[in-house]
Protein backbone atom coordinates (compact mmCIF):
# COMPACT_ATOMS: atom_id res chain seq x y z
CA UNK A 1 0.00 0.00 0.00
CA UNK A 2 1.06 3.56 -0.68
CA UNK A 3 0.40 6.39 1.81
CA UNK A 4 -1.05 9.51 -1.13
CA UNK A 5 -2.26 13.34 -0.09
CA UNK A 6 -5.55 13.65 -2.12
CA UNK A 7 -8.52 16.12 -1.38
CA UNK A 8 -11.93 15.82 -3.21
CA UNK A 9 -12.90 19.46 -2.86
CA UNK A 10 -11.38 22.94 -3.45
CA UNK A 11 -10.45 24.90 -0.35
CA UNK A 12 -7.76 25.49 2.23
CA UNK A 13 -5.05 23.49 3.13
CA UNK A 14 -7.70 21.46 5.49
CA UNK A 15 -8.98 19.69 2.65
CA UNK A 16 -6.09 17.73 2.11
CA UNK A 17 -6.04 14.50 3.39
CA UNK A 18 -3.37 11.19 3.63
CA UNK A 19 -4.96 7.86 2.49
CA UNK A 20 -3.49 4.46 1.49
CA UNK A 21 -3.94 3.03 -2.00
CA UNK A 22 -2.70 0.52 -4.27
CA UNK A 23 -0.71 1.94 -7.29
CA UNK A 24 -0.02 -1.33 -8.99
CA UNK A 25 2.01 -1.51 -11.70
CA UNK A 26 3.53 1.27 -14.11
CA UNK A 27 2.25 1.72 -17.72
CA UNK A 28 3.41 1.81 -20.86
CA UNK A 29 5.97 4.84 -20.81
CA UNK A 30 5.41 5.01 -16.86
CA UNK A 31 8.20 4.09 -14.25
CA UNK A 32 7.58 3.75 -10.54
CA UNK A 33 9.74 5.35 -7.76
CA UNK A 34 9.99 5.02 -3.97
CA UNK A 35 9.36 8.99 -2.86
CA UNK A 36 12.56 10.55 -0.55
CA UNK A 37 11.39 14.35 -0.92
CA UNK A 38 8.63 16.25 -2.61
CA UNK A 39 9.14 19.74 -3.94
CA UNK A 40 5.94 22.21 -2.31
CA UNK A 41 5.03 24.59 -5.58
CA UNK A 42 2.53 27.63 -5.39
CA UNK A 43 0.82 25.73 -8.36
CA UNK A 44 0.22 23.01 -5.48
CA UNK A 45 -1.56 25.31 -3.57
CA UNK A 46 -3.52 27.16 -6.25
CA UNK A 47 -4.43 23.51 -7.83
CA UNK A 48 -5.71 23.30 -4.20
CA UNK A 49 -8.17 26.36 -4.24
CA UNK A 50 -9.16 25.45 -7.67
CA UNK A 51 -7.47 29.12 -9.09
CA UNK A 52 -4.98 27.23 -11.37
CA UNK A 53 -5.04 27.54 -15.23
CA UNK A 54 -7.06 23.97 -15.36
CA UNK A 55 -9.26 22.35 -12.56
CA UNK A 56 -8.65 19.18 -10.08
CA UNK A 57 -10.50 16.15 -11.26
CA UNK A 58 -11.71 14.53 -7.71
CA UNK A 59 -10.38 12.40 -6.18
CA UNK A 60 -7.12 14.68 -7.15
CA UNK A 61 -3.50 14.24 -5.62
CA UNK A 62 -0.94 17.23 -6.45
CA UNK A 63 2.60 17.81 -6.84
CA UNK A 64 4.79 18.39 -9.37
CA UNK A 65 8.25 17.58 -8.33
CA UNK A 66 9.98 15.03 -6.57
CA UNK A 67 12.85 13.03 -5.81
CA UNK A 68 13.56 9.36 -5.26
CA UNK A 69 14.88 6.01 -6.78
CA UNK A 70 13.44 4.47 -9.32
CA UNK A 71 11.39 0.60 -8.45
CA UNK A 72 10.13 -0.43 -11.44
CA UNK A 73 9.56 0.70 -15.14
CA UNK A 74 6.70 0.45 -17.44
CA UNK A 75 6.87 -1.88 -21.33
CA UNK A 76 8.70 0.76 -23.27
CA UNK A 77 10.91 2.81 -20.79
CA UNK A 78 14.46 3.82 -21.62
CA UNK A 79 15.36 6.79 -19.97
CA UNK A 80 15.53 5.50 -16.35
CA UNK A 81 16.46 1.65 -15.29
CA UNK A 82 15.14 0.16 -11.71
CA UNK A 83 17.36 1.44 -8.80
CA UNK A 84 18.30 4.72 -10.80
CA UNK A 85 17.61 7.84 -8.75
CA UNK A 86 16.03 10.50 -10.04
CA UNK A 87 14.84 13.82 -10.32
CA UNK A 88 10.61 14.39 -10.95
CA UNK A 89 10.45 17.48 -13.12
CA UNK A 90 6.84 19.56 -14.13
CA UNK A 91 6.27 17.60 -17.32
CA UNK A 92 2.37 16.54 -16.66
CA UNK A 93 -0.49 17.67 -15.49
CA UNK A 94 -1.79 16.88 -11.99
CA UNK A 95 -4.89 16.00 -13.44
CA UNK A 96 -2.49 12.76 -14.30
CA UNK A 97 -0.20 11.95 -12.07
CA UNK A 98 1.28 13.54 -8.42
CA UNK A 99 3.90 13.09 -6.65
CA UNK A 100 2.90 13.80 -2.91
CA UNK A 101 2.97 10.21 -2.05
CA UNK A 102 5.62 7.59 -0.61
CA UNK A 103 6.07 5.70 -3.97
CA UNK A 104 3.92 7.19 -6.94
CA UNK A 105 3.96 6.55 -10.80
CA UNK A 106 4.81 9.12 -13.44
CA UNK A 107 5.61 9.87 -17.13
CA UNK A 108 9.07 8.30 -17.23
CA UNK A 109 9.95 10.97 -19.78
CA UNK A 110 9.28 13.60 -16.86
CA UNK A 111 12.67 11.72 -14.63
CA UNK A 112 16.14 13.59 -14.74
CA UNK A 113 18.66 10.96 -13.49
CA UNK A 114 21.25 12.12 -10.43
CA UNK A 115 23.66 10.98 -8.33
CA UNK A 116 23.58 8.64 -6.13
CA UNK A 117 24.37 10.16 -3.36
CA UNK A 118 23.29 13.61 -4.14
CA UNK A 119 20.66 15.32 -1.76
CA UNK A 120 16.98 14.34 -2.61
CA UNK A 121 16.22 17.66 -0.30
CA UNK A 122 18.04 20.01 -3.01
CA UNK A 123 16.86 17.70 -5.77
CA UNK A 124 13.30 17.76 -5.24
CA UNK A 125 13.64 21.56 -4.81
CA UNK A 126 15.59 22.27 -8.05
CA UNK A 127 12.95 21.75 -11.38
CA UNK A 128 10.38 23.61 -11.30
CA UNK A 129 12.24 26.70 -9.98
CA UNK A 130 15.33 26.30 -12.50
CA UNK A 131 13.19 25.33 -15.84
CA UNK A 132 11.02 28.35 -14.91
CA UNK A 133 13.57 30.58 -15.21
CA UNK A 134 15.39 29.72 -17.94
CA UNK A 135 12.77 29.32 -20.04
CA UNK A 136 11.81 33.29 -19.12
CA UNK A 137 15.22 34.32 -19.34
CA UNK A 138 17.63 31.95 -21.74
CA UNK A 139 14.83 30.44 -24.24
CA UNK A 140 12.90 32.12 -27.05
CA UNK A 141 13.62 35.59 -26.47
CA UNK A 142 17.11 35.57 -24.47
CA UNK A 143 18.15 38.04 -21.93
CA UNK A 144 21.60 39.81 -23.12
CA UNK A 145 24.81 40.04 -21.00
CA UNK A 146 24.13 43.78 -19.12
CA UNK A 147 20.38 43.82 -19.64
CA UNK A 148 18.40 44.78 -16.42
CA UNK A 149 16.29 42.11 -15.06
CA UNK A 150 13.19 42.65 -12.61
CA UNK A 151 12.26 40.15 -10.31
CA UNK A 152 9.06 40.99 -8.42
CA UNK A 153 8.24 39.07 -4.76
CA UNK A 154 12.45 37.54 -5.36
CA UNK A 155 12.42 35.33 -2.45
CA UNK A 156 10.23 32.37 -3.50
CA UNK A 157 11.95 29.32 -5.05
CA UNK A 158 11.61 30.91 -8.36
CA UNK A 159 12.58 34.35 -8.01
CA UNK A 160 16.21 32.93 -5.90
CA UNK A 161 16.88 30.48 -9.29
CA UNK A 162 15.99 33.60 -11.63
CA UNK A 163 18.52 35.42 -9.54
CA UNK A 164 21.61 32.78 -10.16
CA UNK A 165 19.83 32.31 -14.18
CA UNK A 166 20.10 35.69 -14.60
CA UNK A 167 24.00 35.94 -13.04
CA UNK A 168 24.86 32.94 -15.04
CA UNK A 169 24.08 34.80 -18.52
CA UNK A 170 25.42 38.12 -17.28
CA UNK A 171 21.94 40.18 -16.76
CA UNK A 172 22.11 42.39 -13.59
CA UNK A 173 19.17 41.46 -11.75
CA UNK A 174 17.05 44.11 -9.42
CA UNK A 175 14.56 41.87 -6.93
CA UNK A 176 11.98 43.04 -5.14
CA UNK A 177 10.01 42.14 -1.52
CA UNK A 178 7.75 43.69 0.62
CA UNK A 179 9.87 42.92 3.76
CA UNK A 180 12.71 44.92 4.58
CA UNK A 181 14.09 41.48 6.60
CA UNK A 182 14.41 39.98 3.52
CA UNK A 183 16.68 42.76 1.61
CA UNK A 184 20.12 41.42 2.80
CA UNK A 185 19.09 37.85 1.96
CA UNK A 186 18.58 38.94 -1.48
CA UNK A 187 21.76 41.01 -2.02
CA UNK A 188 23.43 37.53 -0.26
CA UNK A 189 21.43 35.52 -3.01
CA UNK A 190 23.13 37.12 -5.77
CA UNK A 191 20.98 40.48 -6.48
CA UNK A 192 22.51 43.19 -7.77
CA UNK A 193 19.92 45.72 -6.29
CA UNK A 194 17.12 45.11 -3.93
CA UNK A 195 13.73 47.19 -3.72
CA UNK A 196 11.64 46.62 -0.52
CA UNK A 197 7.76 48.01 -2.40
CA UNK A 198 6.49 48.67 1.10
CA UNK A 199 8.81 51.20 1.63
CA UNK A 200 10.36 52.62 -2.03
CA UNK A 201 8.49 53.67 -5.30
CA UNK A 202 9.16 50.75 -7.47
CA UNK A 203 9.06 52.50 -11.11
CA UNK A 204 11.20 55.50 -9.60
CA UNK A 205 13.82 53.04 -8.10
CA UNK A 206 14.27 51.20 -11.32
CA UNK A 207 14.66 54.43 -13.21
CA UNK A 208 17.06 55.04 -10.74
CA UNK A 209 19.07 51.99 -11.11
CA UNK A 210 18.78 51.43 -14.76
CA UNK A 211 19.64 55.59 -15.62
CA UNK A 212 16.37 56.32 -16.55
CA UNK A 213 15.90 53.39 -19.39
CA UNK A 214 14.41 50.58 -17.63
CA UNK A 215 14.13 47.06 -17.35
CA UNK A 216 14.19 44.81 -20.83
CA UNK A 217 12.70 41.63 -18.57
CA UNK A 218 10.16 41.62 -15.90
CA UNK A 219 8.91 38.29 -13.70
CA UNK A 220 5.88 38.66 -11.94
CA UNK A 221 4.46 35.86 -10.33
CA UNK A 222 1.80 38.13 -8.37
CA UNK A 223 0.06 40.00 -11.26
CA UNK A 224 -3.11 41.79 -10.11
CA UNK A 225 -3.47 45.86 -9.43
CA UNK A 226 0.21 45.97 -9.28
CA UNK A 227 1.64 45.33 -12.84
CA UNK A 228 0.22 48.96 -13.95
CA UNK A 229 3.69 49.87 -11.68
CA UNK A 230 5.78 47.00 -12.93
CA UNK A 231 5.00 48.40 -16.70
CA UNK A 232 6.06 51.94 -15.76
CA UNK A 233 9.28 50.36 -15.05
CA UNK A 234 9.90 48.58 -18.10
CA UNK A 235 12.18 50.07 -21.04
CA UNK A 236 10.45 50.38 -24.29
CA UNK A 237 9.76 47.28 -25.95
CA UNK A 238 10.44 45.19 -22.91
CA UNK A 239 8.70 41.92 -21.90
CA UNK A 240 6.56 41.29 -18.75
CA UNK A 241 6.03 37.78 -17.75
CA UNK A 242 3.39 36.92 -15.57
CA UNK A 243 3.52 33.55 -13.95
CA UNK A 244 1.58 32.27 -10.90
CA UNK A 245 -1.29 34.71 -10.92
CA UNK A 246 -1.23 34.72 -7.20
CA UNK A 247 -3.27 37.94 -6.46
CA UNK A 248 -6.43 36.36 -6.10
CA UNK A 249 -8.03 39.60 -8.09
CA UNK A 250 -6.71 38.20 -10.90
CA UNK A 251 -9.26 37.04 -13.95
CA UNK A 252 -8.14 34.63 -15.88
CA UNK A 253 -11.03 34.95 -18.14
CA UNK A 254 -10.06 38.26 -18.93
CA UNK A 255 -7.97 38.97 -21.96
CA UNK A 256 -4.13 40.88 -20.88
CA UNK A 257 -4.65 44.92 -20.87
CA UNK A 258 -2.65 45.96 -24.33
CA UNK A 259 0.23 48.24 -23.01
CA UNK A 260 2.18 50.29 -26.13
CA UNK A 261 5.58 49.85 -26.25
CA UNK A 262 5.63 46.62 -23.84
CA UNK A 263 4.87 43.05 -24.28
CA UNK A 264 3.11 41.63 -21.74
CA UNK A 265 1.95 37.62 -21.76
CA UNK A 266 1.10 34.86 -19.38
CA UNK A 267 4.57 32.38 -18.95
CA UNK A 268 4.74 28.98 -17.55
CA UNK A 269 7.11 26.62 -18.34
CA UNK A 270 5.25 23.34 -19.86
CA UNK A 271 6.00 24.41 -23.42
CA UNK A 272 9.51 23.97 -22.33
CA UNK A 273 9.15 20.61 -20.56
CA UNK A 274 6.10 19.36 -23.08
CA UNK A 275 8.81 19.74 -25.68
CA UNK A 276 11.85 16.67 -26.04
CA UNK A 277 14.47 18.80 -27.50
CA UNK A 278 13.28 21.95 -25.73
CA UNK A 279 13.32 19.85 -22.13
CA UNK A 280 16.71 18.42 -22.92
CA UNK A 281 17.98 22.10 -23.77
CA UNK A 282 16.67 22.72 -20.57
CA UNK A 283 17.80 19.71 -18.55
CA UNK A 284 21.68 20.43 -20.04
CA UNK A 285 21.57 24.33 -18.68
CA UNK A 286 20.21 23.57 -15.15
CA UNK A 287 22.71 20.57 -14.73
CA UNK A 288 25.50 22.52 -15.85
CA UNK A 289 25.12 25.51 -13.20
CA UNK A 290 24.78 22.84 -10.95
CA UNK A 291 28.00 21.16 -11.53
CA UNK A 292 29.60 24.52 -11.77
CA UNK A 293 28.05 25.81 -8.55
CA UNK A 294 26.26 28.33 -9.56
CA UNK A 295 22.94 26.43 -8.89
CA UNK A 296 22.53 26.04 -5.45
CA UNK A 297 18.51 24.77 -4.99
CA UNK A 298 17.50 27.23 -1.68
CA UNK A 299 15.19 25.42 0.92
CA UNK A 300 13.66 27.17 3.28
CA UNK A 301 12.45 24.69 5.59
CA UNK A 302 10.83 20.77 5.02
CA UNK A 303 8.39 19.24 6.99
CA UNK A 304 7.54 15.31 7.54
CA UNK A 305 5.47 13.61 4.69
CA UNK A 306 2.15 13.89 7.49
CA UNK A 307 2.90 17.46 7.77
CA UNK A 308 1.38 18.25 4.25
CA UNK A 309 -1.35 20.65 5.77
CA UNK A 310 1.20 22.82 8.41
CA UNK A 311 3.74 22.94 4.71
CA UNK A 312 0.99 24.42 2.94
CA UNK A 313 -0.01 26.79 5.83
CA UNK A 314 3.84 27.92 5.29
CA UNK A 315 3.43 28.35 2.30
CA UNK A 316 0.30 30.61 2.56
CA UNK A 317 1.65 32.33 4.90
CA UNK A 318 4.89 34.35 2.33
CA UNK A 319 7.08 33.98 5.04
CA UNK A 320 9.31 31.70 3.91
CA UNK A 321 12.76 32.34 1.57
CA UNK A 322 13.46 29.78 -0.91
CA UNK A 323 11.51 26.53 -1.07
CA UNK A 324 9.50 23.79 0.72
CA UNK A 325 10.65 20.40 0.81
CA UNK A 326 8.42 17.68 2.16
CA UNK A 327 10.46 14.71 3.10
CA UNK A 328 9.42 11.01 3.62
CA UNK A 329 10.36 8.14 6.14
CA UNK A 330 10.43 4.59 4.47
Amino acid sequence: MTRQIHFTETGGPEVLRLREVELGAPGAGEALIRVDAIGVNRADVMFRLGRYFYLPRFPSTLGYEAAGVVEAVGEGVTEVVVGDSVAVIPAFELTEYGTYADRAIVPAHALVRRAADSDPVEAAATWMAYVTAYGALVEGSPVAAGDHVLLLAASGGVGLAALEVANRIGAVPIATTRSADKKQRLLDAGAAHVIVTSEENLAERVREITGGRGVVTAMDPVGGPGIVETIGSMAPGGRLLLFGLLDPRNDPSQALPTVPGVELSVYTLFPVTADPERRRAAITFVEAGIADGAFQPAVDRTFDLSEYVEAHRHMESNSQFGKIVLTVRH
